[in-house]
């Protein structure tokens, strides 16, 4: 029965061939056609084109992203000026630390046990804090004496945290134990990348901006870009934490890059003097010789313990969700450490959006302010201890962090001299640094149970330093305006 079918069938192709050959090309038809050939054909032919379409649109979407982002990096005179470089370089770097933090959060925190990683975060917090206590006074007058010194110096911490996620990349499937060395080389490095962009940043603000904004801006630009990568970066653990680092090792990369090509204005030092951490974090006869005001010593030292509880928040958070996460949410650990710390992430947002809409004329009164909200804010967690308090904590503390930089920023710019502002804002983001690895400490060595009892140490700790801080400025000040009690009465 088939075989006379075929047999009728055979002719038509020959007699189609003249058709074909003469122009009439049976392209049209052949999607009308029966048969499973053409049918699939057409089907091909439009899924091509869909795609195509949709390679177009995402093409067009990328590039207007793209034009978008390059407009917010030159606006207000940041093209001119050599800050949109830095700008793109900050966000490269803030991605790929996002990546690192998520590559380190599925190894360091949920694959090792928890009294080996704590010991183990404990020996990177004391390594960590000797670069700043001991070499981080030396590095500024260092970099000075030498031309494309701060050029170098952030390309080399770019590139050696790229060296450091290539050898971890290889750890973390091998187990090998340069694991810890490197996730410290990382951490260091990151820390050095803080200090010596402090330093970069003043010979960059445009003529349109303020240092305040500057900062803010740098905030913000950090914030999109690692709320931009930290997805990929999740994506990429799902096959394996080692893509992750790889993928964060080529932001390095690139990174590394932009910083050596960022403007020569940012290696020069001409009519500027350093000062030293003791000048800038009390009361010294040399820091008045600079100019240094006890309003500025003030917010230096209300900005530490603002850091300090910023450190202890997500050391102790990491290890206790982990080891004790709240009831209903077991198996469920990196949701839990995500939700706290990324409170925190969108606190540090809402601070720099809402100094830049209060633009309060007086800084001091806001670090007042932060202050005593962090400390109400860890009280009411400790008598209250749930995920609405944790949540909340977090998210109080990454505001009160934001606006009191800021605020430390527009007093820096108000009150010290421009021939030592620099390095006045160089060293008080050192300052910083050691506070937050001080307050990392503290989240380790306490007890993560009961965390009632632990979360209160630290409240106590901190109503002291915020006591102290006021009591001193108010003695600062009496002192550099002649009105000691003694003094009236003689």
């Amino acid at each position: 029965m088939v075989g006379p079918d075929e047999g009728e069938g055979r002719p038509e192709p020959a007699a189609a061939k003249p058709g074909a050959g003469s122009g009439a090309g049976p392209g049209p038809d052949a999607g009308a056609g029966p048969g499973a050939g053409p049918g699939a054909g057409s089907g091909a032919t439009r899924v091509l084109r869909a795609g195509g379409r949709a390679a177009r649109a995402t093409g067009r979407l990328g590039e207007r992203t793209l034009r978008t982002a390059r407009r917010m990096t030159h606006a207000h005179g940041a093209g001119e000026s050599g800050l949109s470089r830095l700008l793109e370089m900050h966000a490269v770097s803030t991605a790929a630390d996002a990546a690192v933090a998520v590559a380190l959060a599925g190894t360091l925190f949920f694959q090792v046990p928890t009294g080996d990683a704590r010991g183990q975060v404990a020996q990177f917090l004391a390594l960590t804090m000797l670069p700043f206590a001991i070499v981080a006074p030396l590095i500024g007058p260092f970099l000075d004496r030498f031309r494309r010194g701060r050029r170098w110096a952030l390309g080399s911490t770019m590139a050696f945290r790229g060296f450091c996620c290539w050898v971890l990349a290889g750890a973390v499937t091998t187990d090998s134990p340069t694991l810890f060395l490197a996730a410290l080389g990382v951490l260091v490095a990151s820390k050095a990348y803080g200090v010596t962009k402090a330093s970069a940043v003043p010979r960059l603000v445009p003529r349109d901006l303020t240092l305040v904004k500057t900062n803010s801006r740098l905030a913000l630009t950090g914030t999109a870009a690692a709320a931009v990568s930290a997805p990929v970066a999740v994506l990429l653990a799902q096959i394996g934490s080692e893509w992750t680092l790889r993928y964060a090792f080529a932001l390095f990369v690139v990174a590394t890059v932009l910083a050596i090509l960022l403007p020569p204005r940012v290696d020069s030092s001409a009519g500027e003097e350093q000062v030293g951490l003791s000048d800038v974090g009390g009361d010294t006869r040399s820091g008045r010789r600079f100019g240094i005001t006890p309003v500025v010593v003030f917010a230096l030292r209300g900005n530490a313990g603002l850091r300090f509880l910023a450190g202890f928040l997500i050391m102790y958070m990491a290890f206790l969700l982990r080891e004790r996460p709240f009831a209903g949410w077991e198996g469920r650990e990196t949701i839990l450490l995500a939700l706290v710390v990324g409170a925190a992430g969108v606190g540090n947002t809402v601070g720099t959006l809402t100094a830049s809409v209060l633009r309060s004329r007086k800084p001091e009164g806001t670090v007042v302010v932060v202050l005593l909200a962090d400390v109400a804010a860890i009280v009411v967690a400790a008598v209250f201890y749930g995920l609405p308090t944790a949540v909340a904590l977090g998210l109080t503390v990454g505001i009160c962090q934001s606006l009191g930089k800021l605020s430390l920023d527009a007093l820096i710019q108000r009150d010290v001299p421009e021939r030592v502002r620099t390095s006045v804002f160089a060293r008080s983001e050192t300052l910083m640094q050691l506070s937050w690895v001080l307050g990392g400490f503290l989240g380790i060595a306490l007890p993560l149970s009961p965390a009632q009892l632990s979360l209160g140490v630290a409240a106590g700790l901190l109503a002291v330093w915020v006591a102290v801080t006021l009591r001193g400025f108010a003695n600062l000040r009496r002192r550099s305006t002649g009105a000691d009690p003694s003094r009236d009465r003689g």
